[in-house]
């Protein structure tokens, strides 16, 4: 009897705790740097694991339409959350339009490039490589290419364009010198890991449709209410201070869209 009980103890004693709750969640690469931050918060807040994986929106959409097995999407656009919540894959009452993007020109801190002459230094013969995100499922790859034909520049450096999978992408392009210029988020040229490499100069609002972003919880998480919960979280005040300090315009009250 004595060994038995001293057996259990031992095994007690040296049992593998359980595991951690944990979350995943598909985001698109421009929010690598702030939802990375605002995550950090949340673990340390809730004692959970938020497991992120970055990438474009558009490719996102397409796994969780074939399954793929995160809990939340956070898209830098709001076209893709509506339509997997048309398709009955969001869980109900969990869109949620947190924050706007924008977009920059931007350069390698070496670069003679002037950027005070606006979009149209890609016109400068010294350019011979415009790095953006792929427009058929990047939503900031359809910005940049919506401000380049708002310039009536499209046409004019249509062949100079080099394509990066996502727009995180698009910025190393420039930041290795595979680029000499791109237009990409302004969370990325702003980012620590950017701030002596690069040079950045937003372009105008106006010249491009506003790349407002939405995030959903997915029917099939397993993990509902933890989802919930993050999804809260973003929307607190120091939450928001994080999206604007890496340049996103945010909603004031809730998941409100902004005008």
């Amino acid at each position: 009897m004595k060994t038995k009980v001293f057996s259990l103890l031992l095994l007690a004693r040296f049992a593998i705790p359980c595991a951690a709750q944990e979350i995943s969640i598909a985001a698109a690469s421009d929010l690598h740097n702030a939802l990375g931050e605002i995550a950090a918060h949340f673990q340390s807040e809730k004692k959970v694991q938020v497991k992120i994986s970055y990438g474009s929106s558009g490719n996102f959409f397409q796994q969780i339409q074939s399954g793929a097995p995160f809990d939340l999407f956070f898209s830098a656009n709001t076209d893709y959350p509506s339509r997997l919540e048309a398709s009955g894959l969001v869980a109900p009452d969990s869109y949620l339009e947190y924050a706007r993007g924008k977009i920059v020109l931007m350069v390698s801190s070496t670069s003679r490039l002037d950027l005070a002459h606006g979009m149209s230094v890609l016109l400068d013969p010294a350019v011979k490589k415009i790095a953006i995100a792929d427009p058929s499922h990047a939503p900031y790859g359809q910005a940049a290419v919506a401000a380049l034909k708002s310039k009536n520049l499209y046409d004019k450096v249509s062949g100079k364009i080099v394509m990066g999978e996502n727009i995180s992408q698009a910025a190393s392009f420039v930041i290795s010198g595979a680029a000499d210029i791109g237009i990409v988020a302004m969370s990325l040229a702003i980012s620590p890991s950017a701030a002596n490499q690069v040079k950045y100069s937003e372009i105008p609002n106006n010249s491009y449709p506003p790349i407002q972003q939405a995030c959903v919880i997915l029917r099939s998480s397993k993990q509902q209410k933890l989802a919930r919960e993050f999804e809260n979280f973003i929307q607190q005040s120091d939450s928001k201070n994080i999206f604007r300090k890496y340049g996103f315009e945010v909603p004031e009250h809730g998941g409100k869209p902004l005008h």
